[in-house]
């Protein structure tokens, strides 16, 4: 099943990603690089089918956190400008309420469906329920308001039935008042521990829905007022959360249709002008293809670069300032030794291997191949090597040439290890620290311009 659509969020996510590239070649950031950039952002997000106001928060937020914050060394710039970018959609996003169903009440817990005609809205009952019934074991029974569309009530029932979910008895020629009443009264009698209110929807947006909906509510007195939407309808999905909002009030979003070929940017904007959280996305046709919505993971998928972000997080918890720096010298100064490798090794194994953390950083995969990274990228690999190296005296981890046939003999025997295990770690160690003098020598600038190729020269 899909955790949520590979299409939704994928442009605006290529064209923020357009925006970061471009930062990845400078050194520091001033005031003027954030202004190009953001402007660029802007358009994005509006192209997005992020409303304005939204935009313009945004916006802001990010210059401000941007402007006064401190970049690591470890971290480009350009990565840094990524995770605060996240951060700040993950911020918009999030609410304390949280983004689950809200289910703490006296039974039966009244869940009210709103939205027009043609959201998804019916499907949606039935696809919660699954969830809840399922992940809570939840007795639950769901009831159609829908008296106007055409075969609505039926349509329900036919649903509830596959997911093996009670209905309420269709009795003809009741109103949505005289169903709502004999909904709640038939919930209470049958124990039910959630009964889940599929409203009438209309074309567009009028005084009558609101009104009916507003009495379905003051009878019903629901825990949740979940308001479904098209997300293909982009700002028009907007329009409508701000109404219902307005006028009923509503406590959570569901989003659907996200399998289709949307731009993503409604989440943020219904959020936004509601104040309140999206709590589900409908990611297929199933009934059992919906998700809680997760504002981290939405936004690493607005992004498409979820690894440079656990990049920078993994840099600011393991990486020591003072070590890098002295890495830094011995670098330029060509002694970067087999010692070195050791630590840095260690460091390595807890982000999560070598060839994990050379997959985070866009330009790098080339460089696992040449150091032969997947023979060290495991936990167990990385230990044989580090046991390699301490097995080895000092004078043989400044100088691996010493390393004639017999010091590799005893290096094996006390390292636990083959003969050609310490041959593999000094020619890959060779050959990195090959690479780092030409890295040493070469201006950052030119380097993250395209400069990784060069490397491999």
């Amino acid at each position: 099943m899909k955790f949520f659509s590979e299409m939704m969020f994928k442009d605006l996510g290529e064209k923020l990603n357009k925006v970061f590239s471009k930062l990845t070649g400078v050194g520091f950031i001033s005031e003027e690089h954030i202004n190009t950039a953001l402007r660029e952002i802007r358009v994005a997000l509006l192209e997005a089918d992020v409303s304005l106001d939204v935009v313009r928060e945004f916006t802001k937020i990010v210059k401000e956190k941007a402007l006064g914050k401190e970049v690591l060394d470890s971290v480009t710039p350009g990565q840094m400008v990524v995770k605060i970018v996240q951060d700040t959609i993950q911020e918009l996003l999030t609410f304390e309420s949280g983004h689950e169903i809200n289910l703490k009440a006296k039974p039966p817990v009244i869940l009210l469906m709103l939205g027009l005609q043609g959201s998804g809205k019916t499907t949606t009952t039935v696809k919660i329920a699954n969830k809840i019934a399922k992940e809570k074991n939840k007795k639950i029974l769901v009831a159609s308001l829908d008296i106007y569309r055409p075969a609505a009530q039926q349509q329900l029932e036919i649903l509830a039935k596959k997911a093996h979910i009670d209905s309420l008895e269709i009795v003809s020629g009741q109103t949505p008042k005289e169903i709502t009443e004999r909904a709640v009264k038939q919930a209470k009698k049958g124990l039910y521990d959630i009964l889940i209110l599929d409203t009438a929807g209309r074309l567009h947006l009028d005084d009558e829905l609101m009104l009916e909906v507003k009495e379905v509510a003051n009878i019903s007195s629901p825990t949740e007022k979940l308001l479904v939407v098209d997300s293909m309808t982009g700002q028009d999905s907007v329009n409508v959360a701000r109404e219902f909002n307005e006028k009923v009030g509503v406590t959570g979003i569901v989003m659907t249709r996200i399998d289709g070929d949307t731009r993503g940017g409604a989440a943020l904007s219904m959020s936004y002008v509601t104040n309140c959280p999206v709590k589900f996305l409908g990611v297929g046709e199933a009934v059992d293809e919906i998700e809680i919505f997760y504002p981290e993971r939405i936004a690493s998928r607005i992004l498409g670069m979820g690894d440079v972000v656990s990049l920078v997080e993994k840099a600011a918890e393991l990486v020591d300032e003072k070590e890098a720096a002295e890495l830094e010298k011995a670098m330029q100064k060509g002694r970067f030794d087999l010692d070195q490798l050791a630590t840095h090794l260690g460091k390595i194994k807890k982000m999560g291997g070598v060839t994990k953390l050379m997959g985070m950083i866009p330009g790098l995969n080339k460089l696992t191949g040449s150091i032969n990274a997947e023979k060290i990228a495991g936990d167990g690999e990385v230990d044989k090597q580090i046991a390699i190296i301490r097995s080895m005296t000092k004078d043989e981890k400044k100088f691996p040439k010493l390393l004639n046939a017999s010091r590799k003999i005893r290096i094996a025997k006390g390292s636990g290890t083959q003969v050609q295990d310490v041959n593999k770690l000094v020619k890959n160690f060779l050959k990195m620290q090959k690479m780092m003098k030409k890295f040493s020598s070469m201006d950052k600038s030119s380097l993250m311009r395209g400069g990784i190729d060069q490397l491999m020269r």
